[in-house]
This record gives structure tokens, C-alpha cells and sequence, in this order.
């Protein structure tokens, strides 16, 4: 089935019908109208994609319709009809804005081969517009990854590509939830149509049905133009609803009925269109918690999750940092400078390799692009990080101080055994007790690698802490 909604317009009964007839066995949707006054009408709802015209009509001619349609801003294309043969009469509807020209009698096989030219075109229009609406970009760059999740994720994304299965991606935010959309959408049979994201949450709720569904001229107070809505220009293709957790619940038993009916029905239109879509969702929330909740509905969330991918934060796999740090930094500086390489000062990788990067990805990549605006020649300096980063207390001190590259690997990993514990030492509260358990060490092994800070002092040391040691 195709969502394309066809208007023939011609005075003859019979040729209306058997045009009809032929459009509709081939999956199109489609009206009449008999003469240039009843088309216009039908015309100015602005739904209609497609008109095949008949040049001679009663009344209105088929190009002054045409004339009429393009002047209210009606974007619908015409193909129009004649029985008599003639250049001018050819050039006279090319002019005046149509798609295409043909003969009657007309062939039904060269009618529908054209039908699907100009929709083609058509296509291509409407997700550039799209494109360009949501500044979309390709990325070409592909980051491999080292850790065994990630590897696990691509796996499961690859798996699930070439099925039309609805997908639930879920994560922290910045984790790169819209990346593995994509990647899915990538290795699909859908590849070549469009892939739209939509963030769920940054769409006003009383737009978010015309947005995802169109609407027709008039529909509502604003509504100066027909909009075709997102779910039909991602017709044949993706669309990747970002922050599901945030739609209406008005609007998710509306977006179950197009999961289930595979059809749309635009705002102020009486009849539904067809719409054959691949729907992948991502959130940062908790949907089952919400479902008990009654914040989101059970149905839709069984429906979304068939097949459930989840994106590990940054944290949970650090065996990808230093590849990734070196793909951003290498990717971004020939995106943002003219310098042909920037490299991280000593130290500076260490300690991105050691920040916890709670905001993911998204804040690598900020921290990333944040650094090559302010270095100075060709390198990044502890003075271009930002201070969430540089922040000392003692145990990033002692990461600055012990990690340099300097002494046997021996002894610089047992500086940063060290750090280790006076961090984690921080983190529960001066429970040594703890911080041994937490790092899954004897208690009288953390307090042998302790005694390897030389006299540097030691953070306080609870009354629990100190009994622990007499032990």
C-alpha cells in the first residue's frame, strides 16, 4: 500500500471511474471531482498529493485550476490529461506548474510508471524539507567499539534491522540512544527511505497530533497551509520517537492505533491514510514504573518493546574511552578549526580517562568541542577543561600527581592503586571497612597499599576505621 491520496478530476463518468479503478488496484488512495469547482474545493484541504487532471472541464479549465491551486499555496502536483494532441497546449501546462503531460486514451501501465516518477520526486522534496527542518546529518564516521555491551548492543541492532519490529531503546540521557537508531535504520531494507527523529518532549502537546500526523488547510486556528505530518514523509522509512516517555497520553492510543492499523488520520480530515512505517522509540525513563504508575499506557508499552536494546553509560564501559576520546577529538577538530591535529597535553588524557562522565556522550563530546575552541596551538591543557573536570580535591590530586608517565609500569600502577583507594576512601565516608569491601580487597591490604603514600596525609579517619586497623 502506498499513503499517496490521488484526486482524478474529469467530466466523464467513465473515464473517471476506470482511472479510479486503476489507481486503486495499484494500493492508491483516491477521490473524484467532475469539474474545477468541486476539485478546488477538494483541493484546498491540502491533503491531496497527486492530482490527474483533465485539461478540458467544464467551466474552470484544468490549467486554470492549476493556476488557482498554485496561488492559495496548495502544494499538490498535477499530472494532466488531453484528448487533443498539442505542443502549445503541452507547454501552456508545463508552465503553469505541472508534473507531467498525457495523451488520452491513456495506458494504464505508462499512467502508473509515471504516477510513481513524480512521487518519487515528490519523496525526495518532502524529506529534504524534513532534513533540513530537524538539521539533520548523516555520520559517515563510524566509531567501532571495544567493550563487550557495546559489542553485545551492535550485535542485537544488527539482529533486529532486518525485521519491521517496533524497537525500545533505553539509557541514560547522552548515552547515544538516537545513534544506535540510526544504525538499525542503517542495516534495514528501509535504508534508502527517510529516517526522522522527533524528540517527543520538545514538541508543545497541543501540536504534538498535527505534528506527527498532519493536518489539513483550516484545521485549526494557524493552520494556513496543509502539513503532511511526520509519519507520512517517513513513509517506507524510519521514524525514531526520542523521549517516548513524555508523550501525551491522548496521543499514545492514538499512536498505538497507527502501530496496530498501520494508517493516520490527519487533523481536520474525515478519512484515514495509509502509512507503512518502522517505529523505533528511546527513553531515559523508567516506562514500567510508569505504566504502574498509570503515566503510560500498558498496551502501547508492550507493543514499543518487542524488542528492548539498552545502551550502557560510559562508566560501565571504559574499555571504550581512549578509543572514543581519540575518534572525538580527531572527528571534531576537522569539523571546528582549521588546524590539521591538536593532541591532549600529559596528564589531561589520563584524567579524562578517569572522570566519571555522568552526562555520557553527549557530555564528552561538549567537553571535546569545548577544548579545541580554547587551545592554543596544538594542544589541550588542563586549562581548557572545564571545571566539573579539573576539580582537585585529594584523591584527583594524587591521580594528577601519580599517574604521570614516569617510573616502571610497576610503580606507576602502584600510584594509581593508591589514588584509587583515597577516592573510593572519599566516597564512603572515611569507612576504610567499606572502601575495602567496595573494591573487594582485604582490609589489611588496603591499609599495606596506604602506607605506600610516603607521609602524604590521609583523609579522616572514623572512630570505625581506626578500631578496624587495631585489628
Amino acid at each position: 500500500m502506498t499513503s499517496l491520496q490521488l484526486l482524478v478530476i474529469d467530466d466523464e463518468p467513465a473515464i473517471r471511474q476506470v482511472v479510479t479503478s486503476v489507481l486503486r488496484k495499484a494500493g492508491y488512495t483516491v477521490d473524484q471531482a467532475s469539474d474545477g469547482e468541486s476539485a478546488m474545493e477538494r483541493l484546498s484541504r491540502g491533503d491531496v498529493d497527486i492530482a490527474v487532471c483533465d485539461i478540458k472541464l467544464p467551466g474552470l479549465s484544468g490549467i486554470e485550476l492549476l493556476r488557482q491551486v498554485r496561488t492559495v499555496n496548495v502544494d499538490t502536483a498535477f499530472i494532466m490529461m488531453t484528448a487533443f494532441a498539442s505542443v502549445d497546449t503541452a507547454i501552456e501546462a508545463i508552465k503553469a506548474g505541472a508534473a507531467d503531460y498525457m495523451i488520452k486514451p491513456l495506458n494504464n501501465d505508462e499512467l502508473l510508471h509515471r504516477l510513481t516518477k513524480v512521487a518519487d520526486l515528490r519523496g525526495l522534496r518532502a524529506e529534504n524539507r524534513v532534513l533540513r527542518r530537524l538539521v539533520l546529518g548523516v555520520n559517515k564516521e563510524v566509531f567501532s567499539f571495544n567493550s563487550p555491551a557495546m559489542r553485545e548492543m551492535e550485535h542485537m541492532a544488527a539482529k533486529v534491522a532486518h525485521t519491521n519490529s517496533t524497537v525500545l531503546i533505553t539509557g541514560e540521557s547522552g548515552t547515544g540512544k538516537g545513534v544506535v537508531a540510526r544504525l538499525i535504520h542503517q542495516q534495514s531494507s528501509r535504508a534508502d527511505g527517510a529516517f526522522i527523529p522527533v524528540n517527543c518532549g520538545a514538541i508543545p502537546e497541543n501540536l504534538v497530533e498535527s505534528e506527527f500526523f498532519g493536518h489539513t488547510k483550516g484545521a485549526f486556528t494557524g493552520a494556513d497551509k496543509a502539513r503532511k505530518g511526520l509519519f507520512l514523509e517517513a513513509d517506507k522509512g524510519t521514524i525514531f520517537l526520542d523521549e517516548i516517555g513524555e508523550l501525551p497520553l491522548a496521543l499514545q492510543v492514538k499512536l498505538l492505533h497507527v502501530i496496530e492499523q498501520k494508517e493516520v488520520r490527519p487533523v481536520g480530515e474525515e478519512v484515514t491514510r495509509p502509512v507503512d512505517v518502522r517505529i523505533i522509540t528511546a527513553t531515559n525513563r523508567d516506562l514500567a514504573e510508569m505504566v504502574a504508575q498509570g503515566k503510560f499506557r500498558e498496551d502501547l508499552y508492550f507493543r514499543l518493546s518487542v524488542f528492548h536494546i539498552h545502551v550502557p553509560p560510559l562508566r560501565e564501559r571504559r574499555q571504550d574511552l581512549p578509543a572514543l576520546l581519540k575518534f572525538m577529538l580527531q572527528r571534531n577538530t576537522r569539523h571546528m578549526s582549521d588546524r590539521q591535529e591538536i593532541t591532549f597535553d600529559p596528564g589531561v588524557e589520563t584524567l579524562l580517562l578517569n572522570y566519571e562522565w555522568p552526562g555520557n556522550v553527549r557530555e564528552m563530546e561538549n567537553v571535546i568541542d569545548r577544548a579545541i575552541i580554547l587551545a592554543d596551538g596544538n594542544r589541550i591543557t588542563m586549562a581548557d577543561l572545564p571545571t566539573q573536570i579539573t576539580k582537585v580535591d585529594q584523591s584527583a590530586a594524587l591521580l594528577g600527581d601519580n599517574l604521570q608517565t614516569s617510573g616502571t609500569l610497576r610503580e606507576q600502577m602502584r600510584r594509581y592503586e593508591v589514588a584509587l583507594i583515597l577516592r573510593t576512601i572519599e566516597e564512603t565516608g572515611g569507612d576504610r571497612r567499606a572502601a575495602a569491601q567496595k573494591l573487594n580487597i582485604g582490609l589489611s591490604s588496603l591499609y599495606r597499599k596506604l602506607e605506600e603514600l610516603g607521609g602524604q596525609p590521609l583523609p579522616e579517619e572514623d572512630h570505625a576505621g581506626k578500631e578496624a586497623r587495631q585489628e
